[in-house]
C-alpha cells in the first residue's frame, strides 16, 4: 500500500493542478465546438408573405409568395406558395355590374386567408394589378373603369391583409416585370449571368422584353427601361402591343374579313365543318375594332370554317403594318425593335396554346411546327370535338387561329428565324413558380431585389464549423504536447521499497 501511495505521489498526472488544467482545457475545447455548431446550425425558418392579384382581360388569378423573414432586402429567395384562379371572366367584363367584380374575388381571397398563417395576416401586403382588359375599358369608358376599381377595393379591404391598392399597369411595366420574374426565378440576376428575354401573351395585349447587346436603344426612350440589380446594370428593351393579345387579335381578324358586312363568312382559321352564328354588335364591341364596323351590316352573320393554315397566316399578316418605320429597325406598326438577343421564355397564352397543340418542344424545327399546324387546322371540326370532349367548344374552336397567330407574330412580327426560333422555350413555370409579371411586380414594390449585391459571409456554414473543429483539435494536441517535459517522469516505473 505504501508503494502504491508513493507511486501516485511521484506521478505528476495525479497532481491536483495538472488534473484541473486538463479538465478546464477539455471543457473549453468542447464548449468552443458546441457554441460554433449551435450558433450556426439551421433554425426553423420563419416566413413572410405577399399576395398579388393579376386582373387580366380574360380572367383573374391570385398568387401567394413567401420568403424567409430573417433575410429581407438581402438574400431571401421569394417563391410561390399558392395560386388560385378566380372563377368567371376578368374584372373588365363587369363594367355593367361593377359590384360583381369585387364579389368574384371572394372565393380566392378566402383561400388566401387559409394559406397565410393568421399571425401574418396584418403584415402581409396585398396588391391588385390590372392589365390590358382594364386599359381598354379605361379608354372606352373611364367612369365604368373607376366603378369597377371601387368595387374591387371595397371587397379586398374587407379581408385582414395589408391592402396596398389596385391600379392599372402600363404595358411597359407589364413587360419589364415579366422579364424580372423570368430571370429572378432562373437565378440569372443574382449570379450576373446572361439574361433571358421574356415573351408574354395575354387576351388583350402581348409583350416582348430583352436586353440587347452592343446596340443603342436610346433612339426610342419609351421602349427602354434601366435596372440596377445585385450590382449589375441592365438596359432593357420592352414593348407592349395593345389589342394584340389572342382574344382581341381574333376580333381584328374577324373584323378584317367582315369589313364589307357579309351575311356569311368563310374563315381559313377555323376547322372545316365549323359553323356558328355571330352578332355584329358583339364582335365590334371593343376599342380595338369598334371603328371598323361596317355601316350597313346585318344583325348577325354565319361564321364558317375552311381550315387552311397558309391562308390563315395571310389573314393574320394583314393585321401587321410593315410599311412604315422611322427608326433604324422595327418590328411592326412602326415600333422600334433592336436585333433579337439570346434565348427567350414564352409564357402565359404562348405556353397554353402551344402545349395544347403539342408544340412546346424547342427541338421541333419551325417548318415542322408549321406543317403540324397545317394538319391540325385541316382536321374536320367534328373530329376535333371527338378528340377533345373535355374542352369547351368556344375555346377549342380558336386553337387553330391562336397557333397560327403565335407562329406569325414570332416570325413575321418579331423577326425570329428558323435558326432563332429554337431559342424560344415555352414555359408555364420556373422552379415551381408561375412565369408572369406578378412576382416581378411584388419584388419591385417590396424592394426584395437590392440594387447592390448583398454581402455574404466569407465561409459557408459547413466550412466554418469544420475550421473551428480543426482548430480546436489542434489546440488540444498542442496542449498535450506542452506537457511533454513531464512525460519521462510518468513513464518511469515506480520503485517499491
Amino acid at each position: 500500500m505504501s508503494a502504491q501511495r508513493e507511486m501516485k505521489e511521484k506521478n505528476p498526472w495525479h497532481t491536483p493542478l495538472t488534473i484541473i488544467i486538463t479538465v478546464i482545457g477539455v471543457i473549453a475545447i468542447v464548449a468552443l465546438v458546441t457554441v460554433a455548431v449551435l450558433q450556426n446550425r439551421p433554425v426553423p425558418q420563419k416566413y413572410k408573405y405577399g399576395i398579388v392579384l393579376d386582373a387580366g382581360s380574360s380572367h383573374t388569378a391570385l398568387y401567394i409568395y413567401e420568403w424567409p423573414a430573417e433575410k429581407d432586402n438581402n438574400t431571401g429567395r421569394v417563391e410561390q406558395k399558392h395560386s388560385c384562379k378566380v372563377k368567371g371572366k376578368g374584372i373588365s367584363s363587369y363594367a355593367a355590374e361593377p359590384e360583381k367584380a369585387g364579389m368574384s374575388l371572394t372565393e380566392c381571397m378566402r383561400e388566401a386567408e387559409m394559406q397565410v398563417p393568421s399571425r401574418r395576416h396584418q403584415e402581409t401586403p396585398l396588391y391588385l394589378g390590372a392589365t390590358a382588359g382594364m386599359r381598354l375599358l379605361n379608354i372606352e369608358n373611364r367612369e365604368a373603369s373607376d366603378k369597377v376599381f371601387e368595387a374591387v377595393e371595397k371587397a379586398l379591404q374587407g379581408f385582414p391583409f395589408s391592402y396596398q391598392g389596385a391600379r392599372i399597369l402600363s404595358g411597359q411595366e407589364e413587360g419589364a416585370f415579366g422579364w424580372v420574374t423570368v430571370n429572378y426565378l432562373d437565378d440569372r440576376l443574382k449570379q450576373g449571368l446572361e439574361t433571358t428575354g421574356a415573351l408574354d401573351l395575354g387576351g388583350a395585349s402581348t409583350q416582348i422584353s430583352f436586353v440587347p447587346h452592343e446596340y443603342d436603344i436610346s433612339e426610342s426612350p419609351s421602349n427602354s427601361v434601366a435596372f440596377r440589380l445585385y450590382g449589375n446594370d441592365y438596359n432593357l428593351y420592352t414593348h407592349s402591343f395593345l389589342c394584340y393579345g389572342k382574344d382581341q387579335v381574333l376580333r381584328m381578324a374577324l373584323a378584317h374579313q367582315t369589313r364589307s358586312g357579309p351575311v356569311t363568312m368563310s374563315d381559313p382559321c377555323f376547322h372545316p365543318g365549323y359553323s356558328v352564328t355571330r352578332n355584329y354588335n358583339a364582335l365590334y364591341d371593343s376599342p380595338c375594332v369598334s371603328e371598323r364596323k361596317p355601316k350597313e351590316a346585318p344583325l348577325n352573320f354565319t361564321h364558317t370554317g375552311v381550315g387552311n393554315f397558309f391562308r390563315c397566316q395571310e389573314v393574320v399578316k394583314t393585321l401587321f403594318n410593315f410599311t412604315s418605320c422611322k427608326y433604324s429597325r422595327c418590328s411592326f406598326n412602326g415600333i422600334f425593335q433592336p436585333p433579337l438577343q439570346g434565348s427567350f421564355g414564352a409564357f402565359s397564352a404562348y405556353y397554353f396554346v402551344m402545349n395544347f397543340l403539342n408544340l412546346t418542344d424547342s427541338s421541333i424545327p419551325l417548318e415542322t411546327v408549321k406543317a403540324n399546324l397545317a394538319n391540325y387546322c385541316g382536321t374536320p371540326w367534328n373530329q376535333i370535338k371527338q378528340q377533345h370532349p373535355e374542352v369547351k367548344e368556344k375555346y377549342l374552336a380558336e386553337y387553330c387561329f391562336s397557333g397560327t397567330y403565335i407562329v406569325t407574330l414570332l416570325t413575321e412580327g418579331y423577326n425570329f428565324t428558323k435558326e432563332t426560333f429554337s431559342k424560344i422555350k415555352f414555359i408555364k413555370e420556373i422552379k415551381g413558380s408561375d412565369a408572369g409579371w406578378t412576382l416581378g411586380y411584388m419584388l419591385n414594390l417590396t424592394n426584395m431585389i437590392p440594387a447592390e449585391a448583398p454581402d455574404s459571409p466569407p465561409l459557408p456554414h459547413a466550412g466554418y464549423v469544420s475550421i473551428v473543429t480543426v482548430i480546436a483539435l489542434l489546440l488540444f494536441i498542442l496542449f498535450i504536447l506542452s506537457l511533454r517535459p513531464i512525460w519521462p517522469k510518468c513513464s518511469k516505473k515506480p520503485q517499491i521499497v
